[in-house]
C-alpha cells in the first residue's frame, strides 16, 4: 500500500463514519496527509487527520482517532494502529507490504506512479519565449500526462532550431505573443510560466545534462549555466547529482545482468534470511565488533534498516508526481530522483552473493528492490525528457 493508497483508505474510513453517523461533520477533508512518524510515534505512517476533525466534530482527538481506528483495523492491508500523544493515527502495515510495493512497481514499469486523477482536464500552459521557460513547460506537460491531463502549449514566440534540436522540446508548440505576458487567449487559469532565465545558453551542455541544469534548480532559482559551476553538470563524480542518479539506474541494470549470469532472478520477499537452524540467532552472534551476522554469512544485518528509506521513497512516487503537476514543479520530481538515488547506493553491494555463497532468496528479493528503484529512477527521467542509460 502506497501513501497515496493509504490516504485515501484513511479518508475512506472518515466517509464512512460520517456517512454513519458516528462523526458529525459538516465539510470532509479533500485528503489525509500521511507520513512517517515523529518522535514518539510507531508503525509506518502517522496522520493527524483525528486532530483535525475533532473541533468540527464536536469530540475529542482520542475519541476520533479510536473511532477511526476500529475501522482501519478491518482493512486489508493495515496489520495495526495505535494512537498516540493527542490523537495521532499510527499505521502498521502487513508485513508483506513491502513486497506488494515492488511487485506493483515492477507490474506498472515505467508508468508506475501514473493516474487518472487529471483525466477530463485540459491545462492550458504558456511559455516566455525562453529556453529555460520553454523545457520547463514541456517537462510540465509530461508530467501532466502522466496524470491522465491534456496539456495545451503556446510560446510567446516560436522555439528556436537549437532548443527543439538539442533540448528536445517540442517544435510545433503554437506561437502565441501574448502568451509571456500574462493576457494570452487560452481558457486554462494557468500563469505563464516565466522561471528565472538561464543566465547562459544551455546547448552547448547536450540535451541530457542542459535539461537536469535546467530543471533540477526551483524556477525561482538561477541555474548554475555559463559559470564556474557549469562544467559539474557534465562530470561524471558524486558531487553530480545527474550523474548519481544515472549512475544509480545503471547499476541496477548491471546487477540484473550479472545476476541472470549467475542463474537467478529478482523475486520480492524478505531483504534478510532467515537464520540457520544450527546457528545463534542474528542479534547474539557478532564477530569482533563488526555486527550482527547471519547463518548465510551475509556480514552485517543492516539490510532492512538501509532498505526502510529506500522502500519509503518509492512508495512516494505516486504523491511526488501528483504534486509536481499540481504545482508545475519539475524540480521536485528531480530532487526526488537524487534522493532515491542516494538511499538506493547502500543496498546495492549486497544484492549479489560473493564468494562461493549461493543465491537466496534475500538475494533475489535485493535484486527485486534494485529493479523496483531503477525502474522509478528511468521513469523518472523520462518525464523530465531525460535519457536512463543502461550503460554509464
Amino acid at each position: 500500500m502506497t501513501p497515496v493508497e493509504l490516504s485515501r483508505t484513511v479518508l475512506h474510513a472518515v466517509r464512512r463514519a460520517v456517512d454513519e453517523g458516528e462523526l458529525a461533520v459538516a465539510a470532509l477533508p479533500e485528503r489525509v496527509v500521511v507520513a512517517p512518524p515523529g518522535p514518539g510515534g510507531c508503525g509506518d505512517y502517522a496522520t493527524s487527520v483525528a486532530l483535525q476533525l475533532s473541533r468540527p466534530a464536536g469530540q475529542p482527538a482520542p475519541a476520533v482517532a479510536e473511532l477511526l481506528r476500529t475501522r482501519l483495523l478491518r482493512t486489508d492491508g493495515i496489520s495495526d494502529v495505535v494512537v498516540t500523544g493527542p490523537g495521532f493515527l499510527n499505521i502498521s502495515l502487513d508485513g508483506d507490504a513491502d513486497g506488494r510495493l515492488v511487485r506493483d512497481i515492477l507490474r506498472a514499469g515505467l508508468r508506475y506512479g501514473h493516474s487518472d486523477t487529471l483525466a477530463g482536464q485540459t491545462v492550458e500552459l504558456h511559455a516566455a519565449h525562453d529556453a529555460r521557460a520553454v523545457v520547463l513547460m514541456d517537462a510540465v506537460a509530461r508530467v501532466l500526462r502522466s496524470q491522465g491531463a491534456r496539456p495545451r502549449l503556446t510560446c510567446a514566440g516560436p522555439p528556436e532550431d537549437a532548443w527543439v534540436r538539442i533540448l528536445g522540446v517540442p517544435s510545433d508548440i503554437p506561437s502565441d505573443i501574448s502568451a509571456g505576458t500574462g493576457t494570452g487567449t487560452g481558457t486554462g487559469t494557468d500563469a505563464p510560466l516565466r522561471p528565472v532565465p538561464a543566465p547562459a545558453d544551455p546547448t552547448p551542455l547536450g540535451r541530457d545534462a542542459a535539461r537536469w541544469a535546467l530543471l533540477h534548480p526551483a524556477p525561482h532559482d538561477r541555474p548554475h549555466i555559463g559559470d564556474s559551476r557549469s562544467e559539474q553538470h557534465l562530470a561524471q563524480r558524486e558531487t553530480n547529482p545527474l550523474f548519481r542518479v544515472r549512475y544509480a539506474h545503471a547499476r541496477t541494470r548491471v546487477l540484473l545482468r550479472n545476476a541472470a549470469d549467475l542463474g537467478f532472478t529478482p523475486e520480492p520477499g524478505p531483504l534478510t534470511p532467515e537464520p540457520g537452524p544450527l546457528t545463534p540467532e542474528p542479534s547474539t552472534l557478532t564477530s569482533e565488533g563488526d555486527g550482527p551476522l547471519t547463518s548465510e554469512g551475509d556480514g552485517p544485518l543492516t539490510v532492512d534498516g538501509e532498505a526502510h528509506s529506500l522502500i519509503q521513497l518509492l512508495a512516494d512516487h505516486p504523491r511526488v508526481l501528483a504534486a509536481t503537476a499540481a504545482h508545475r514543479a519539475p524540480d521536485r520530481l528531480a530532487r526526488h530522483l537524487v534522493a532515491v538515488a542516494d538511499a538506493l547506493a547502500p543496498l546495492l553491494p549486497s544484492v549479489l552473493p560473493l564468494g562461493d555463497e549461493k543465491p537466496s532468496a534475500a538475494h533475489r528479493a535485493r535484486l527485486a528492490l534494485a529493479e523496483a528503484a531503477g525502474t522509478v529512477l528511468a521513469g523518472g527521467l523520462s518525464l523530465l525528457g531525460i535519457d536512463a542509460p543502461e550503460h554509464l
